[in-house]
């Protein structure tokens, strides 16, 4: 592979590489505020535009069918904002008599709570190649579940409550969700032929918004003047936020892949992603209404700041990895039924013809004789010509059956 073809295949890892090169070197361009406006950019455009791009890639009939996957919404739903906030606070007990900050492990409970993500998940799974359409749903449906459910877990696990605006952070998801998505659709309808004949690079151009996502991401994180707080407890977050995010993607895998699991492979890969990516649009805006008036709400940002990058920079780089996954198990789920009906058909020859053989060998026996002769004692028994004729009209039938299999397989 020469390295013009290998740079135009690892094009998005250099990407994400040279994005964070550029955030590090100068955060102010891409910080809130900046000259790029990720507030008006980011959170209206490139979100919609993400939606409006899944609506026009995607066919009808794959959403609708993805809406109808209960079991695996269910999953999603339930690891993301009922085991995961759970396995944060079990975690968070052991990591109390550390001498990490305090602060910094309320915030990583408060990552925990918060509701996957309406964009980055979605990307990555369309990037491997999975279950876009349950990805969008579990997305979409996630956010506006947290709307509700993420509050009450922060009231739950740390003894914090306040009024949220539900209704603004609603109206925001529709518009920025739901619209796009059902814009692409109504779009799709009217240049369909033209998109299977032309077939336009929908995944590049998502990854190209994901670029534009993670520089302004990363533009915030190093632009805020906490992240230079006790260099310790700083690296024990990351190393903490990291194996977490490995762990439960580990987990997610295992279970989506087990033997009686009923997934797909690109089921698995929405799994995945959707279950342990977590929200930072809605996670900060609701983090300060929650804990408004506290003077610890930066330290208590810090982990969800790092976590949302850290999420995109490691499900970026695991993306060869799962597609090569997905890709060669999809290949031997599609080949292993063939060989397995190749084995039943030969089984099933050598059955019926070990008991086809000796019934021809009796029929035949039929044909020429008057009489029956039972083997076992040797006593000829004489039969009415009806019982005769109704053996062997049993006798025919019976290979006619069993040629009919055979010969339709």
């Amino acid at each position: 592979m020469g390295p013009l073809e290998r740079l135009r295949k690892e094009w998005f890892i250099l990407g994400i590489v040279l994005v964070i090169a550029v955030a590090r070197l100068e955060p102010g361009v891409g910080v809130k505020g900046g000259p790029l406006k990720p507030e008006i950019t980011i959170t209206y455009i490139a979100v919609s535009a993400i939606f409006f791009n899944s609506g026009l890639s995607l066919k009808t009939e794959e959403l609708t069918s993805a809406l109808m996957h209960v079991k695996l919404h269910l999953f999603v739903q339930i690891f993301t904002l009922v085991f995961f906030p759970t396995a944060i606070w079990v975690f968070l007990q052991l990591l109390s008599i550390t001498p990490i900050n305090e602060w910094l492990l309320k915030g990583l409970q408060t990552v925990g709570c918060m509701p996957p993500p309406v964009s980055s998940a979605v990307i990555l799974t369309k990037a491997v190649g999975g279950n876009e359409a349950a990805a969008i749903f579990n997305s979409a449906f996630g956010s506006f579940l947290g709307i509700v459910i993420t509050p009450l877990l922060l009231l739950l696990f740390l003894g914090s409550s306040s009024s949220v605006p539900f209704t603004s952070i609603f109206s925001q998801l529709f518009m920025t969700v739901v619209v796009p998505l059902i814009i692409g659709q109504i779009v799709r309808r009217y240049i369909k032929d033209w998109l299977e004949r032309k077939k336009p690079p929908f995944g590049a151009i998502s990854s190209c918004v994901l670029l534009m996502i993670i520089y302004t991401t990363f533009c915030d994180t190093f632009a805020n003047p906490n992240i230079d707080l006790d260099k310790f407890s700083l690296i024990i977050i990351v190393f903490i936020i990291f194996s977490v995010q490995m762990s439960f993607m580990f987990l997610t895998f295992l279970f989506s892949t087990r033997n009686n699991s009923t997934f797909t492979p690109a089921d698995t890969v929405a799994i995945v992603f959707c279950s342990t990516h977590k929200s930072l649009t809605l996670g900060i805006p609701m983090l300060k209404i929650v804990f408004a008036g506290y003077e610890h709400l930066s330290l208590i940002s810090v982990p969800l700041l790092i976590y949302h990058p850290a999420q995109i920079l490691l499900g970026s780089l695991l993306v060869p990895t799962i597609k090569s996954w997905m890709v060669s198990r999809q290949k031997s789920v599609t080949s292993s039924p063939v060989n397995n009906r190749k084995k039943v058909i030969w089984y099933q020859s050598l059955v019926l013809y070990l008991m086809a053989t000796p019934c021809c060998h009796l029929y035949e026996k039929l044909q020429r004789a008057d009489s029956i002769t039972l083997f076992r004692t040797g006593t000829p028994i004489k039969g009415p010509c009806d019982t005769e004729f109704h053996l062997k009209k049993t006798l025919s039938d019976f290979l006619a059956y069993i040629k009919f299999p055979l010969t339709n397989r």
